[in-house]
């Protein structure tokens, strides 16, 4: 049986949260329909340019201002801010202390760099990694193969955890343990059930 050595964590939903009164206030404030953000700046294809490192994360904001003829609006939603999650950040200190290796994926933008600093996220784990800068997001196969290159390690050897069940596809084909992330205390749960973080002896 292959030991599991490292845990793979999303970032948004799972180790920061926004939150979607900023959006309804933004919303409310420049007399745009509720969701109107969100539905285009998600949609395709720019949020596939985006994540891609085809464009950056100002000409996303900026296309999403010219879109809803509201650029101040979309200036205001680039700002809002994010909640580090500490019961998250507490588990993931817990397992580099136990010695596993823990690393981020996310489809992200050129502003993730900076985002992650602003609270420490790289001092806490072994490897952030953007799709912005891999080129491929979750759940392509690609995406998760860049990461388990990047570590040295084979796919039985992580487990991954994602807020969004249709992005585990991609580790689960390369053979990954998955948790479709709801709670901490569920992916502790899930965990044990993989051997990660069993009391001393049981690995």
């Amino acid at each position: 049986m292959t030991v599991i050595r490292a845990v793979l964590f999303d970032l948004d939903g799972v180790i920061r949260h926004f939150h979607p009164k900023y959006v309804a206030a933004i919303e409310r404030e420049h007399a745009l329909t509720p969701g109107a953000i969100e539905a285009f700046a998600f949609s395709a294809p720019v949020i596939d340019d985006v994540t891609t490192g085809r464009i950056t994360r100002a000409e996303w904001v900026r296309a999403i201002g010219e879109h809803l003829e509201a650029p101040a609006a979309a200036e205001a939603w680039g700002r809002q801010p994010f909640t580090p999650d500490d019961a998250a950040l507490g588990l993931i200190d817990e397992l580099r202390t136990a010695g596993y290796t823990t690393a981020v994926l996310t489809n992200g933008t050129d502003g993730v760099p900076a985002e992650v600093a602003s609270f420490g996220l790289p001092d806490r784990v072994d490897a952030v990694f953007s799709s912005h800068e891999i080129g491929f997001t979750k759940p392509d196969v690609r995406a998760f193969r860049h990461v388990l290159d990047a570590l040295g390690l084979d796919g039985p050897e992580v487990f991954f955890t994602d807020d969004s069940e249709a992005k585990l596809a991609g580790a689960v084909e390369l053979g990954m343990s998955v948790y479709h992330y709801t709670s901490v205390d569920g992916l502790r749960a899930a965990l044990h059930t993989a051997g990660v973080l069993s009391p001393p002896g049981t690995r």
